[in-house]
């Protein structure tokens, strides 16, 4: 396999990254570090003082605080600098997302207004409608909200019922229909509001101001978490939309909506990370406080395999995102010289990695519930009490699951968005599964005398990868059309599709951090070593899950034999591996990977 630097996406089912060609959290500029610790200064000084009042659902102080936010400037770090903002790098904003995520139900309504209650402006309005909102909503003077979810459309969001019939003046839409599960509805200032033009079978999209007649904004639902959030109905009654509100052309609102929950995905996987992150440094510092039978609990193995784990799985998800995020930045450098406008070619650049926003979509979300959980776990009774922010955390985390399309609908777009985009001519990913699955027999792990520890990881990943073609080219052929209905099997390709990716991205990060920082990334091999180890046995349940629900058994035996065989890796040992960790984590008293 060659190393080309710039992927397209699911293009790493078939070829190789060179370490050197990723970018890695442990190269953050000093402008990014400052960025990162401005989100930080702000959350500890402005947010977590009132996160009692917050879950109360004081839409006045969440009002109030989000603006505070704007007025540093928060809000205007993904917007041009023409539009009132900082105009920073993918990867910058990610970094900010990352650290605001652990400021609890906050996060969820300034990640609402920064994202999906103001890019689509950004990205898909034209230059008058730019001017007026954007620099706005940057500093936090107008609050967005994005309405999309209706009582009958959810997961399939172009079956809304809302209409938008254009009015005899000719210069405006009445807009009618219902709105549901809309964060930041109790204050919003602006909406983005999906409806369909008379009887289109296309969604087109709008800007809605909150204060026109007819706009009616319901009382907040009572959640299980993200209390703080406001989170309501939205009516529209004989609204008259002026036409110039319109983003993009009419019938193109479905796009939009895909193209900015791409966007959504990704700056949620970055969300985690930050509440990941806080939830790790809580658990440390109460087992290196609390005792049990004369010692901390900080000392016992159980403790510290739950707290080494936490630290694993977040520090290998962490690596995927970064990877992906440079990947956008770099595509969104070539889509410059083709696309004049720099919104379009921005969200073309984020959603083209639909793949990788699927798999850190769902693995993120995971990976947060894993570590949210374990978090109450390592607490005990305590864990269980409203005293304590793993419990907030706790409820907080479940509906990043839900968010953002369901995870059960992005496994599903992870091994369908990779075909379908093979079969336009993106990468060639069904020539290399044929081949593979024609030498069945001759298939061998690959290993060869004298590999390094890197070349020996990449060999297994190598091989994760073939287990995955197998796979595909078992299931495309054998259910041809019919394959869209084997959901079952399609998450199965899709689960170890997403353990392959997590697992190089964490390896590439490895070998990269070892050749800045030397013997110093002794400890984070030991990350690599489990992580890989680990994948290498979800794999094969996942592959062997596939393969004997395969209606034609003929070669069952077959493929079952080389997907044990690609997926035998050497032992670990992993007891003494998650100790290290765990004690790297203990004497720091915080996350500090």
């Amino acid at each position: 396999m060659d190393k080309p630097k710039n992927l397209k996406s699911g293009e790493f089912l078939v070829k190789e990254v060179d370490a050197n060609d990723i970018f890695v959290p442990e190269e953050y500029n000093e402008e990014q570090l400052m960025i990162a610790q401005t989100c930080k200064d702000f959350i500890e000084a402005e947010v977590y003082p009132h996160l009692d009042k917050l879950d109360k659902g004081d839409r006045e102080l969440m009002k109030e605080i989000l603006k505070k936010a704007g007025e540093l400037g928060l809000m205007g770090i993904s917007i041009p600098e023409e539009y009132g903002g900082f105009g920073q790098s993918f990867v910058t904003q990610m970094l900010a997302a990352e650290t605001i995520g652990a400021a609890y139900s906050f996060s969820v309504a300034f990640m609402a207004h920064c994202g999906i209650g103001t890019l689509p402006i950004m990205y898909y309005g034209n230059e008058e409608q730019r001017q007026r909102y954007i620099p706005q909503l940057a500093s936090g003077e107008l609050l967005g909200a994005y309405c999309l979810t209706e009582p009958g459309a959810g997961s399939d969001a172009n079956s809304g019922n809302s209409k938008a019939i254009p009015a005899e003046d000719g210069k405006h839409y009445i807009l009618n229909g219902q709105k549901m599960w809309i964060t930041n509805a109790g204050f919003c200032d602006t909406q983005v509001v999906f409806a369909k033009v008379e009887n289109d079978r296309i969604l087109s999209a709008f800007v809605v101001e909150s204060n026109m007649p007819g706009v009616v904004i319901g009382p907040d639902e009572h959640k299980m978490g993200i209390k703080g959030s406001s989170t309501a109905q939205i009516y529209y009654n004989d609204v008259m939309v002026p036409a110039e509100n319109m983003l993009g052309a009419r019938g193109e609102g479905f796009r939009i909506a895909l193209n900015i929950l791409h966007m959504g995905r990704m700056k949620l996987g970055a969300n985690v990370i930050g509440a990941a992150k806080k939830a790790i440094t809580d658990s440390v510092k109460y087992a290196n406080e609390r005792k049990q039978f004369c010692v901390l609990i900080s000392s016992f193995g159980a403790i510290q395999h739950k707290l080494a784990e936490m630290v694993i799985r977040l520090y290998a998800h962490e690596a995927a995102i970064y990877r992906v995020s440079k990947d956008i930045d770099d595509l969104l450098e070539v889509l410059k010289t083709t696309e004049p406008d720099y919104g379009r070619a921005t969200i073309e650049a984020i959603s083209h990695y639909a793949v990788e926003d699927a798999i850190l979509k769902v693995y993120g979300s995971e990976m947060l519930d894993f570590v949210a959980d374990e978090a109450v776990q390592i607490h005990g009774g305590m864990g269980y009490s409203a005293e304590m922010n793993v419990e907030r955390g706790y409820r907080d985390s479940r509906i990043n699951r839900i968010f953002e399309g369901t995870n059960e609908i992005n496994r599903l777009l992870v091994g369908d968005t990779a075909m379908k985009r093979a079969l336009k001519g993106d990468f060639d990913l069904f020539g290399p599964a044929a081949e593979l699955y024609n030498n069945l027999d001759s298939i061998t792990d690959g290993k060869v005398d004298g590999e390094d520890y890197y070349q020996e990881k990449q060999r297994y990943l190598k091989n994760y990868k073939k287990v995955a073609l197998l796979c595909i080219h078992a299931v495309s052929t054998q259910f041809a059309k019919k394959l869209v209905r084997e959901q079952e099997i399609m998450m199965n390709i899709a689960d170890a599709i997403s353990e392959l990716y997590i697992a190089e991205s964490l390896a590439l990060r490895v070998q990269k951090v070892e050749s800045m920082k030397g013997e110093q990334a002794a400890l984070y091999k030991d990350i690599l070593d489990v992580f890989v180890y680990d994948a290498a046995q979800k794999i094969r349940g996942f592959a062997l899950d596939c393969v004997f629900s395969l209606p034609e058994q003929g070669d069952a035996n077959r493929l079952a034999a080389a997907v044990n065989n690609l997926t035998t890796v050497a032992g670990v040992n992993v007891k003494e591996a998650r100790r290290r960790i765990a004690a790297k984590l203990i004497e720091d008293n915080e996350y500090k990977f």
